[in-house]
C-alpha cells in the first residue's frame, strides 16, 4: 500500500548583525589659576631718645666757669656794685645835707667806709643741691603698614568632548526557504484519478 506523504523541508532565515560601538572621549583641561601676593608695605619712622644733662651750675659752684659765664657774672656783679655805690652816695649826701640838725655824719660815714662788712656763712655744699639738671625726651616710634590683598585670576577651560556614534549593520546571512515534496498523493474523483 502506498501511503501518501507530504515532506516539508524548511531552512530558517539567519540575520547577521555587525555592531560598531559608540566612542566617547572626554578631556578636561585643567583650570588656569594665577595667584599674586603683593608684599605688605611697612614704614617705620622714629626720633631717637634724648638725654640732656646740664651741669653748668654745678661747675660754677666749684668755680669751673666758662669764659662766657665769668664775663656774664662779672658784668652782673659790676652792675650790682654800681647800684650799691649810687645808693651809698645818695645816702651819704642826704646825711651831709642834714648836718645842721646835729649828729656826727662825717665820722659815721668814715667809720662805715673803712670797715669791712661782716660776712655770714653757714653750712654749704659744693656743688649745691639740685645744681645738676637733667631732661629726658623718650623719642617716638611710628609704625605704619598696609596689607595688600592677593590678586587671584582663574580661567575655567571647557571640557573637550569627541563623540563617534555607534552603528549596527544588519544583513541576511541566510535567506529562509521552504521546500515541499509530495509522494504518493493522488486526487481521486468521479471516474477520475490523478497523481499529484
Amino acid at each position: 500500500m502506498q501511503v501518501p506523504q507530504i515532506r516539508i523541508q524548511s531552512t530558517p532565515g539567519r540575520i547577521a548583525i555587525n555592531t560598531v560601538p559608540a566612542i566617547q572621549e572626554i578631556e578636561q583641561p585643567k583650570a588656569e589659576l594665577t595667584i599674586e601676593q603683593p608684599e605688605a608695605e611697612m614704614s617705620i619712622s622714629k626720633s631717637p631718645a634724648k638725654l640732656t644733662i646740664d651741669q653748668s651750675q654745678a661747675r660754677a659752684d666749684m668755680d669751673l666757669k666758662s669764659i662766657a659765664r665769668r664775663i656774664e657774672d662779672a658784668a652782673q656783679q659790676g652792675y650790682q656794685d654800681l647800684l650799691a655805690g649810687i645808693a651809698r652816695m645818695s645816702q651819704d649826701g642826704d646825711e651831709l645835707m642834714l648836718l645842721e640838725n646835729g649828729g656826727n655824719a662825717i665820722v659815721e660815714q668814715a667809720k662805715r667806709n673803712s670797715e669791712s662788712p661782716m660776712l655770714d656763712f653757714n653750712i654749704g655744699w659744693i656743688p649745691s643741691a639740685g645744681s645738676v639738671k637733667t631732661n629726658y625726651d623718650p623719642g617716638r616710634l611710628e609704625v605704619n603698614w598696609k596689607v595688600n590683598k592677593p590678586i587671584i585670576e582663574s580661567k575655567m577651560n571647557k571640557p573637550i568632548i569627541n563623540y563617534t556614534p555607534g552603528k549596527a549593520e544588519i544583513s541576511m546571512m541566510q535567506y529562509p526557504s521552504l521546500k515541499i515534496d509530495f509522494e504518493n498523493l493522488r486526487h481521486v474523483g468521479v471516474k477520475y484519478e490523478q497523481i499529484i
